[in-house]
């Protein structure tokens, strides 16, 4: 599979590394020497220096046999026109575009359609905004994601130090919490990511992620001893796309909701735009405005504006005067290992977010959306069993996946199936593979359709 990756920032680094591993003929192009050395030091890639709205650039890179364009650089106009083209000079090559101004996702169905035939417009912003939501949706978990159209979670939770299934072996996990379907699908123990067999341990302090039916989740919370108020009073610090977004989705009767903006002008557009949200002007570093806004009462504080630092702070002080949660905005990827250790509970990042709803147009087989876990150690995977697969009439014992990959669940038309080692996979099941990063390859080709010759 040979992949174009237009932009060598944040986003493109990070996908050409995760390529790289998995043997993908890569090539990125961006303006910036600097950019494209850090990619060639870190990548085994090619690299080429121009613009990606250049068809001549375009064509240098290869893009008439391409099986995939991504157009990731920071300007939409730049993705736009490389899309552009790139559909001119090679109309089969599938066409994934980065694109955070609401002046072109709003017409997004002429950007899909016939003119630049993109096949899926990525919105980081828009990304973020589902995660915090799905964040608030469960207090308590540390990471949520949704499968098969929403139907099945799986759910990252730091357990309690008197959760019940401390010091069991999962083997003896029904034995526990009864006959519940759940299964755990992973453990995050002192830093380092756990694919678990049925003889490891749930240990006091484990980050533990369970795959279930999403109507199973608050019986299974309380057996797990995870157990907390809903989050009601929100404040949102930045006025931006990210926290304009969240407040309008937000703006119902179910929360009390304040958005903090140090630009009075942009807290003038916002208070026209909302209708129940309180609109504040100041700084959310600024201690005296946090206190007079009793922020200590707070279920939760969500600082995302565009300065990282200004998040960090933020929620560092919010925290020191009683917010119970907070999450923070991170566009750094060196910052992420820093932010649980400090004493925030949550990060969302826009780039993570757009580099995990671009995977899935890269996997082979039928796969439709993905997510990484813990960073970038191991990945999830939602694939569609095609009839002429190496998984399908398979009992998942026979499956051969090598440690570190596990099929998690499946949806068989509205039913969601917990699958035990006997069961058979069968065509259009809907699966939640767990795989570490270096398996995804063999994953790839057990989905995948064989091609027979005659």
């Amino acid at each position: 599979m040979r992949i174009i990756i237009v932009g060598a920032g944040e986003v493109g680094f990070h996908i050409s590394r995760r390529l790289a591993v998995e043997n993908k003929d890569v090539v990125v192009v961006d303006r910036s020497p600097d950019a494209l050395k850090r990619v060639a030091d870190a990548t085994d890639v090619q690299v080429i220096e121009g613009s990606g709205c250049s068809p001549e650039v375009l064509q240098d890179a290869g893009v008439e046999g391409a099986d995939i364009l991504l157009a990731v650089t920071d300007s939409d106009e730049v993705n736009l026109l490389s899309c552009f083209f790139a559909e001119k000079l090679s109309s089969q090559t599938t066409k994934l575009a980065r694109i955070r101004n609401s002046d072109y996702t709003n017409f997004s169905e002429m950007m899909t359609g016939q003119g630049l035939n993109i096949a899926k417009i990525i919105n980081p912003d828009q990304e973020v905004v589902d995660s915090i939501l799905r964040l608030m949706s469960v207090p308590g978990a540390v990471e949520i994601n949704d499968f098969a159209q929403g139907n099945i979670r799986l759910i990252g939770v730091n357990l309690p130090s008197d959760s019940p299934i401390i010091g069991t072996r999962l083997l003896n996990l029904r034995e526990r919490i009864g006959d519940v379907p759940l299964v755990i699908a992973a453990l995050v123990r002192d830093d380092s990511l756990i694919i678990p067999s049925g003889a490891d341990e749930v240990r006091k302090g484990d980050v533990v992620y369970f795959a279930c039916d999403i109507k199973d989740q608050e019986e299974i919370l309380t057996k797990l001893g995870i157990t907390q108020e809903p989050v009601r009073k929100v404040m949102i610090v930045g006025g931006g796309n990210i926290g304009y977004k969240l407040a309008k989705s937000l703006d119902n009767k179910f929360y009390h909701t304040r958005i903090m903006d140090q630009d009075e002008s942009r807290c003038r557009q916002l208070s026209e735009k909302l209708d129940r949200p309180i609109v504040l002007v100041g700084n959310g570093t600024d201690q005296e405005i946090l206190r007079q806004e009793n922020v200590g009462d707070l279920d939760l504080v969500i600082s995302v504006t565009g300065d990282e630092e200004t998040n960090i702070l933020t929620c560092l002080l919010a925290k020191s005067l009683g917010a119970k949660s907070t999450i923070t905005r991170i566009n750094n990827f060196a910052y992420m290992p820093l932010i649980e250790p400090i004493g925030i509970d949550h990060l969302v990042c826009p780039r993570l977010s757009a580099i995990n709803s671009l995977l899935h147009f890269i996997r082979r087989g039928k796969v439709i959306s993905t997510a990484s876990i813990k960073g970038e150690e191991a990945e999830v995977l939602e694939a569609i069993a095609q009839e002429n697969s190496e998984i399908v009439g398979k009992p998942i014992m026979d499956l051969g996946f090598p440690r570190g990959c596990l099929v998690l669940c499946f949806q068989r038309g509205d039913e969601v199936i917990i699958p035990r080692g006997d069961t058979v996979i069968e065509p259009q099941d809907r699966l939640i593979i767990l795989s570490t990063r270096h398996n995804i390859p063999k994953v790839e080709k057990a989905l995948d359709v064989k091609v027979e010759f005659f």
